[in-house]
């Protein structure tokens, strides 16, 4: 399921070429796919990246990348081409799609921006920063192991965990209680435009903002 899996295979390091200004960004969402994972937690990056998609009048619909593991939008914003995806593995493996689309469009790390949920951050708060660990989130070990530790996050908090004592893998795959869901466009909102943010000014702070009024 979602969290707690094996951790996979460092694959064989990308062959990476050194873009120009006319670069390319890649948009990775994370979550898991089927119906049954719609609005939990653990799908947060998912929905975020949908909305930077159905917001952007530039980025084409979502099609499926049998071949690179992913559903695929693309589009042009200024003079940067973005490729958004959201992986078609399940979240412990969402490095083998970000890996297979990197290689394939030569996309190097630095010029990749994942958006995840984080458990260890407050819902309510949204941190980006470029490289670092996994902080144990599964979904960012694969990707780890697959490209390296040099890529961008947008951390959106998904804590506390309530109740305490809950397993965290079910606290991760429940849904947002009613007054989080009703702050979620708000927090689509903020990620979109952090995303928008990076692409056009070719910077990611570290950096903590809050959607909540």
């Amino acid at each position: 399921m979602g969290l707690f899996q094996r951790r996979p295979q460092v694959s064989d390091p990308v062959n990476y070429v050194t873009v120009g200004m006319n670069k390319t960004i890649l948009v990775v969402g994370l979550g898991n796919p089927g119906k049954e994972y719609d609005g939990t937690r653990h799908n947060i990056g998912f929905e975020c990246v949908d909305e930077f998609v159905d917001k952007s009048p530039d980025m084409e619909g979502w099609v499926a990348k049998k071949d690179l593991k992913c559903l695929m939008s693309s589009g042009r914003m200024g003079e940067v081409r973005v490729i958004a995806i959201k992986p078609a593995t399940f979240m412990n493996l969402s490095g083998e799609a970000v890996h297979a689309v990197s290689d394939f469009y030569k996309i190097h790390p630095n010029q990749t921006i994942v958006v995840h949920d984080e458990l260890d951050i407050n819902f309510g708060q949204i941190r980006t920063r470029m490289g670092g660990s996994s902080a144990g989130h599964n979904g960012l070990k694969s990707l780890i192991g697959h490209i390296g530790e040099d890529f961008g996050r947008v951390r959106v908090g998904i804590g506390p965990k309530t109740p305490e004592q809950i397993d965290s893998a079910d606290f991760v795959l429940g849904k947002f209680n009613k007054a989080q869901q009703a702050e979620l466009s708000g927090l689509r909102r903020e990620v979109n435009a952090i995303l928008t943010e990076y692409i056009y000014g070719g910077q990611l702070p570290n950096d903590t903002r809050s959607f909540l009024i």
